[in-house]
Protein backbone atom coordinates (compact mmCIF):
# COMPACT_ATOMS: atom_id res chain seq x y z
CA UNK A 1 0.00 0.00 0.00
CA UNK A 2 1.58 3.29 -1.02
CA UNK A 3 2.28 5.87 1.57
CA UNK A 4 3.87 9.32 2.15
CA UNK A 5 6.92 10.55 3.63
CA UNK A 6 6.88 13.87 6.17
CA UNK A 7 10.71 15.49 6.32
CA UNK A 8 11.45 16.40 10.08
CA UNK A 9 14.88 17.50 9.31
CA UNK A 10 17.35 16.82 12.32
CA UNK A 11 15.31 15.93 15.63
CA UNK A 12 16.46 15.76 19.32
CA UNK A 13 14.84 12.64 21.26
CA UNK A 14 14.40 12.37 24.46
CA UNK A 15 17.07 10.16 25.29
CA UNK A 16 19.47 13.70 23.86
CA UNK A 17 20.19 11.56 20.84
CA UNK A 18 19.42 12.88 17.36
CA UNK A 19 18.22 11.75 14.16
CA UNK A 20 19.26 13.69 11.62
CA UNK A 21 16.80 14.42 8.34
CA UNK A 22 14.17 11.93 10.12
CA UNK A 23 11.40 10.74 8.15
CA UNK A 24 7.93 10.19 9.21
CA UNK A 25 5.99 7.39 7.19
CA UNK A 26 2.48 7.82 7.09
CA UNK A 27 -0.97 7.01 5.26
CA UNK A 28 -4.05 8.52 4.94
CA UNK A 29 -7.86 7.46 4.02
CA UNK A 30 -10.72 9.80 3.49
CA UNK A 31 -10.60 13.57 3.01
CA UNK A 32 -10.42 16.24 5.37
CA UNK A 33 -13.23 18.69 5.35
CA UNK A 34 -13.37 22.16 5.00
CA UNK A 35 -13.69 23.17 9.34
CA UNK A 36 -10.58 20.13 9.91
CA UNK A 37 -12.62 18.95 12.64
CA UNK A 38 -13.46 15.00 11.34
CA UNK A 39 -9.58 14.14 11.55
CA UNK A 40 -8.04 10.46 13.59
CA UNK A 41 -4.85 9.79 14.48
CA UNK A 42 -4.12 6.04 14.26
CA UNK A 43 -0.92 5.14 15.32
CA UNK A 44 0.96 1.90 14.19
CA UNK A 45 1.52 -0.78 16.51
CA UNK A 46 4.93 -3.15 17.32
CA UNK A 47 6.59 -4.07 14.55
CA UNK A 48 3.46 -2.94 12.27
CA UNK A 49 3.23 -0.46 9.33
CA UNK A 50 0.30 1.49 8.18
CA UNK A 51 -0.70 -1.83 6.12
CA UNK A 52 -1.51 -3.52 9.05
CA UNK A 53 -3.70 -1.00 10.43
CA UNK A 54 -6.16 -0.89 7.28
CA UNK A 55 -8.39 -3.82 8.11
CA UNK A 56 -10.47 -1.63 10.08
CA UNK A 57 -10.93 0.95 8.07
CA UNK A 58 -12.99 0.92 4.88
CA UNK A 59 -16.52 2.14 3.71
CA UNK A 60 -19.40 0.76 5.79
CA UNK A 61 -16.44 -0.01 8.68
CA UNK A 62 -15.87 1.84 12.35
CA UNK A 63 -13.23 3.97 10.66
CA UNK A 64 -15.33 5.31 7.72
CA UNK A 65 -13.12 7.01 4.71
CA UNK A 66 -16.47 8.54 3.95
CA UNK A 67 -16.79 10.37 7.23
CA UNK A 68 -13.36 10.32 8.62
CA UNK A 69 -9.94 11.80 7.26
CA UNK A 70 -7.83 8.64 9.46
CA UNK A 71 -4.22 9.01 9.85
CA UNK A 72 -1.74 6.18 10.17
CA UNK A 73 1.28 7.28 11.30
CA UNK A 74 4.14 4.92 10.74
CA UNK A 75 6.23 4.31 14.61
CA UNK A 76 9.70 5.12 14.17
CA UNK A 77 11.46 1.53 13.93
CA UNK A 78 9.09 -0.07 11.98
CA UNK A 79 11.34 -0.04 8.69
CA UNK A 80 8.86 2.57 7.09
CA UNK A 81 9.69 5.36 9.20
CA UNK A 82 13.34 6.31 10.23
CA UNK A 83 14.52 2.92 11.33
CA UNK A 84 17.68 1.00 12.27
CA UNK A 85 17.47 -0.77 8.84
CA UNK A 86 16.91 2.42 6.83
CA UNK A 87 19.38 4.50 8.62
CA UNK A 88 22.74 5.00 7.18
CA UNK A 89 25.86 4.73 9.38
CA UNK A 90 27.16 5.68 12.03
CA UNK A 91 23.80 5.75 13.73
CA UNK A 92 21.57 3.12 11.83
CA UNK A 93 21.52 -0.42 12.78
CA UNK A 94 22.61 -1.31 16.48
CA UNK A 95 23.67 2.31 16.90
CA UNK A 96 20.37 3.84 16.01
CA UNK A 97 18.74 5.97 19.19
CA UNK A 98 16.41 4.88 21.90
CA UNK A 99 13.25 6.84 20.95
CA UNK A 100 10.46 6.61 23.33
CA UNK A 101 6.44 6.82 22.81
CA UNK A 102 6.62 10.40 24.04
CA UNK A 103 9.32 10.94 21.07
CA UNK A 104 6.69 9.31 18.24
CA UNK A 105 3.79 11.73 19.54
CA UNK A 106 5.42 15.02 19.07
CA UNK A 107 6.59 14.27 16.06
CA UNK A 108 3.28 13.27 14.64
CA UNK A 109 1.90 16.17 16.26
CA UNK A 110 4.26 18.31 13.81
CA UNK A 111 2.29 16.34 11.37
CA UNK A 112 -0.91 17.06 12.20
CA UNK A 113 -0.57 20.35 13.11
CA UNK A 114 2.13 21.67 10.85
CA UNK A 115 1.60 19.45 7.55
CA UNK A 116 -2.39 19.07 7.84
CA UNK A 117 -3.09 22.39 9.53
CA UNK A 118 -5.36 20.55 12.18
CA UNK A 119 -5.65 22.04 15.73
CA UNK A 120 -8.66 19.48 17.13
CA UNK A 121 -8.91 15.71 17.03
CA UNK A 122 -11.98 13.68 16.44
CA UNK A 123 -10.69 10.75 18.04
CA UNK A 124 -7.21 8.87 18.63
CA UNK A 125 -7.25 5.62 18.60
CA UNK A 126 -4.69 2.40 18.57
CA UNK A 127 -4.12 -1.23 19.87
CA UNK A 128 -1.13 -2.77 21.33
CA UNK A 129 1.66 -0.29 21.33
CA UNK A 130 -0.12 1.55 18.99
CA UNK A 131 -2.64 2.48 22.04
CA UNK A 132 0.11 3.44 24.23
CA UNK A 133 0.61 6.59 21.42
CA UNK A 134 -3.32 7.18 21.48
CA UNK A 135 -3.01 7.45 25.03
CA UNK A 136 -0.16 9.49 24.64
CA UNK A 137 -1.75 12.34 22.13
CA UNK A 138 -4.55 12.40 24.98
CA UNK A 139 -2.01 13.24 27.78
CA UNK A 140 0.38 15.20 26.20
CA UNK A 141 -2.45 17.22 24.07
CA UNK A 142 -5.57 16.85 26.01
CA UNK A 143 -7.72 19.99 24.57
CA UNK A 144 -6.94 18.76 21.05
CA UNK A 145 -7.77 14.92 21.51
CA UNK A 146 -11.75 15.00 21.35
CA UNK A 147 -12.17 11.19 21.91
CA UNK A 148 -9.66 8.27 23.01
CA UNK A 149 -10.25 4.63 22.19
CA UNK A 150 -7.54 2.33 23.03
CA UNK A 151 -8.29 -1.61 22.58
CA UNK A 152 -5.58 -4.29 24.38
CA UNK A 153 -3.00 -1.52 25.60
CA UNK A 154 -1.60 0.58 28.40
CA UNK A 155 -0.39 4.34 29.42
CA UNK A 156 2.35 2.69 30.87
CA UNK A 157 4.25 -0.71 30.34
CA UNK A 158 3.72 -3.18 33.59
CA UNK A 159 6.89 -4.76 35.24
CA UNK A 160 5.68 -8.19 33.88
CA UNK A 161 5.12 -6.86 30.11
CA UNK A 162 8.60 -5.47 30.46
CA UNK A 163 10.11 -8.97 31.41
CA UNK A 164 8.14 -10.82 28.51
CA UNK A 165 10.10 -8.57 26.70
CA UNK A 166 13.41 -9.03 28.04
CA UNK A 167 12.78 -13.13 26.79
CA UNK A 168 12.31 -12.04 23.45
CA UNK A 169 15.16 -9.60 23.24
CA UNK A 170 17.20 -11.97 24.84
CA UNK A 171 16.50 -15.20 21.87
CA UNK A 172 17.30 -12.80 19.37
CA UNK A 173 20.64 -11.41 20.90
CA UNK A 174 22.14 -14.93 22.03
CA UNK A 175 21.43 -15.95 18.25
CA UNK A 176 25.56 -16.24 17.09
CA UNK A 177 24.47 -14.28 13.87
CA UNK A 178 23.38 -11.56 15.89
CA UNK A 179 27.38 -10.26 16.25
CA UNK A 180 26.21 -7.07 18.29
CA UNK A 181 23.46 -5.67 15.82
CA UNK A 182 26.08 -5.87 13.29
CA UNK A 183 24.98 -9.02 11.40
CA UNK A 184 25.99 -10.03 7.78
CA UNK A 185 23.14 -13.18 7.73
CA UNK A 186 20.03 -12.35 9.74
CA UNK A 187 19.70 -13.99 13.16
CA UNK A 188 17.01 -16.44 11.95
CA UNK A 189 17.33 -18.95 14.82
CA UNK A 190 16.92 -16.34 16.98
CA UNK A 191 14.19 -15.12 15.10
CA UNK A 192 12.29 -18.28 15.41
CA UNK A 193 12.94 -18.65 18.55
CA UNK A 194 11.29 -15.31 19.60
CA UNK A 195 8.00 -16.17 17.78
CA UNK A 196 7.70 -19.45 19.76
CA UNK A 197 8.02 -16.87 22.67
CA UNK A 198 5.26 -14.73 21.22
CA UNK A 199 3.00 -17.56 20.24
CA UNK A 200 2.35 -18.60 23.69
CA UNK A 201 1.72 -15.03 24.73
CA UNK A 202 -0.27 -13.27 22.20
CA UNK A 203 -2.84 -15.88 22.21
CA UNK A 204 -4.78 -17.07 25.47
CA UNK A 205 -4.78 -20.82 27.70
CA UNK A 206 -8.30 -20.72 26.24
CA UNK A 207 -7.39 -20.26 22.56
CA UNK A 208 -5.03 -23.34 22.35
CA UNK A 209 -7.42 -25.30 25.09
CA UNK A 210 -10.19 -24.74 22.31
CA UNK A 211 -8.00 -25.35 18.98
CA UNK A 212 -8.74 -22.24 17.76
CA UNK A 213 -5.56 -22.69 15.87
CA UNK A 214 -6.65 -25.41 13.90
CA UNK A 215 -10.98 -24.87 13.89
CA UNK A 216 -10.88 -21.01 13.47
CA UNK A 217 -7.38 -20.14 11.42
CA UNK A 218 -7.41 -23.41 9.29
CA UNK A 219 -3.64 -24.67 10.44
CA UNK A 220 -3.19 -28.45 10.51
CA UNK A 221 -1.32 -28.96 13.50
CA UNK A 222 0.42 -26.73 16.43
CA UNK A 223 3.64 -27.05 14.71
CA UNK A 224 1.72 -26.25 11.64
CA UNK A 225 0.66 -22.85 13.36
CA UNK A 226 3.71 -22.41 15.15
CA UNK A 227 5.88 -22.58 11.61
CA UNK A 228 3.43 -20.82 9.18
CA UNK A 229 1.95 -18.08 11.36
CA UNK A 230 4.55 -17.21 13.62
CA UNK A 231 7.78 -17.63 12.39
CA UNK A 232 6.56 -16.51 9.33
CA UNK A 233 5.47 -13.21 10.72
CA UNK A 234 9.39 -12.56 12.97
CA UNK A 235 11.11 -13.68 9.65
CA UNK A 236 10.16 -11.07 7.59
CA UNK A 237 10.97 -8.35 9.97
CA UNK A 238 14.50 -6.54 10.77
CA UNK A 239 16.11 -7.92 14.01
CA UNK A 240 17.36 -4.64 15.01
CA UNK A 241 13.80 -3.05 14.03
CA UNK A 242 12.29 -5.74 16.56
CA UNK A 243 14.85 -4.65 19.13
CA UNK A 244 13.90 -1.12 18.59
CA UNK A 245 10.29 -1.63 19.17
CA UNK A 246 10.58 -4.10 21.99
CA UNK A 247 13.06 -0.91 23.74
CA UNK A 248 10.03 1.50 23.07
CA UNK A 249 7.43 -1.04 24.45
CA UNK A 250 9.46 -1.62 27.19
CA UNK A 251 9.91 2.14 28.33
CA UNK A 252 6.34 3.19 27.16
CA UNK A 253 4.80 5.28 29.80
CA UNK A 254 2.71 8.27 28.95
CA UNK A 255 4.40 10.33 32.34
CA UNK A 256 7.56 9.76 31.13
CA UNK A 257 7.86 13.56 30.47
CA UNK A 258 8.80 16.92 32.27
CA UNK A 259 5.29 17.62 32.07
CA UNK A 260 4.11 14.66 34.23
CA UNK A 261 7.29 13.91 36.00
CA UNK A 262 6.56 10.20 36.00
CA UNK A 263 3.65 10.81 37.67
CA UNK A 264 0.82 8.47 35.78
CA UNK A 265 -2.07 9.21 38.44
CA UNK A 266 -1.44 12.74 37.41
CA UNK A 267 -1.37 12.10 33.50
CA UNK A 268 -4.13 9.83 33.58
CA UNK A 269 -6.18 12.68 35.29
CA UNK A 270 -5.10 15.08 32.56
CA UNK A 271 -6.90 13.29 30.21
CA UNK A 272 -10.12 14.93 29.29
CA UNK A 273 -11.33 13.10 25.85
CA UNK A 274 -14.42 11.34 26.27
CA UNK A 275 -12.58 8.09 26.79
CA UNK A 276 -13.42 4.02 25.80
CA UNK A 277 -10.95 1.52 27.31
CA UNK A 278 -11.16 -1.98 25.90
CA UNK A 279 -8.68 -4.77 27.29
CA UNK A 280 -9.93 -8.16 26.30
CA UNK A 281 -10.64 -10.60 29.17
CA UNK A 282 -7.90 -13.04 27.80
CA UNK A 283 -4.91 -10.42 27.34
CA UNK A 284 -1.98 -11.99 28.75
CA UNK A 285 -0.14 -8.68 28.38
CA UNK A 286 -2.39 -6.03 29.07
CA UNK A 287 -4.93 -7.89 32.14
CA UNK A 288 -8.08 -5.90 32.35
CA UNK A 289 -7.02 -5.06 36.18
CA UNK A 290 -4.60 -2.25 34.66
CA UNK A 291 -7.17 -0.95 32.40
CA UNK A 292 -9.79 -0.76 35.32
CA UNK A 293 -6.95 1.20 36.94
CA UNK A 294 -6.77 3.74 33.97
CA UNK A 295 -10.52 4.04 33.67
CA UNK A 296 -10.51 5.24 37.21
CA UNK A 297 -8.49 8.16 36.70
CA UNK A 298 -9.63 9.29 33.80
CA UNK A 299 -12.52 11.41 34.40
CA UNK A 300 -14.98 10.58 31.15
CA UNK A 301 -13.40 7.20 31.06
CA UNK A 302 -15.77 4.03 30.32
CA UNK A 303 -13.79 0.75 30.78
CA UNK A 304 -16.18 -2.15 28.37
CA UNK A 305 -14.50 -5.35 28.48
CA UNK A 306 -13.99 -7.93 24.88
CA UNK A 307 -14.77 -11.30 26.51
CA UNK A 308 -13.01 -13.59 24.24
CA UNK A 309 -10.22 -16.46 24.33
CA UNK A 310 -8.18 -14.85 21.27
CA UNK A 311 -6.44 -13.01 24.18
CA UNK A 312 -4.12 -10.10 23.04
CA UNK A 313 -4.90 -10.72 19.31
CA UNK A 314 -8.31 -10.35 19.50
CA UNK A 315 -7.49 -6.95 18.35
CA UNK A 316 -6.10 -7.79 15.10
CA UNK A 317 -9.14 -8.07 12.97
CA UNK A 318 -8.89 -12.44 13.00
CA UNK A 319 -12.17 -13.28 13.85
CA UNK A 320 -15.86 -11.82 13.23
CA UNK A 321 -17.07 -11.50 16.81
CA UNK A 322 -14.59 -9.79 18.62
CA UNK A 323 -14.33 -7.41 15.07
CA UNK A 324 -17.76 -6.95 15.60
CA UNK A 325 -17.88 -5.88 19.20
CA UNK A 326 -14.62 -3.71 18.95
CA UNK A 327 -16.48 -2.13 15.99
CA UNK A 328 -19.35 -1.10 17.52
CA UNK A 329 -17.42 0.25 21.04
CA UNK A 330 -15.72 2.61 18.51
CA UNK A 331 -19.06 3.32 16.68
CA UNK A 332 -20.96 4.12 20.19
CA UNK A 333 -17.69 6.82 20.91
CA UNK A 334 -17.95 8.61 17.45
CA UNK A 335 -21.37 9.37 17.78
CA UNK A 336 -21.31 10.45 21.57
Amino acid sequence: MSHDIFELGDITLQSRRTIRQAKLAYKTFGTLNAAKDNAIIYPTSFAASHDDTAWLVGPGRALDPAKYFIIVPDMFGNGVSSSPSNTPSPTGDARFPHVTIHDNVQQQHRLVSEHFGITKLHMAIGWSLGGAQAFEWAAAFPCMVERLFTFQSAARTSRHFHLFFDSVRAAIELDADFHGGFYVNPPHRGLRVAARIYAAWGFSQGFFRQRLDETALGYASLEDFLVDFWEGWFLKRDANNLLAHIWTGQHADISANVRYGGDLDKALAAITADTIIMPCSSDLYFPPDDAAYEADRIARAELRILNSAWGHVAGEGLNDADTAFIEQAIRDLLAR
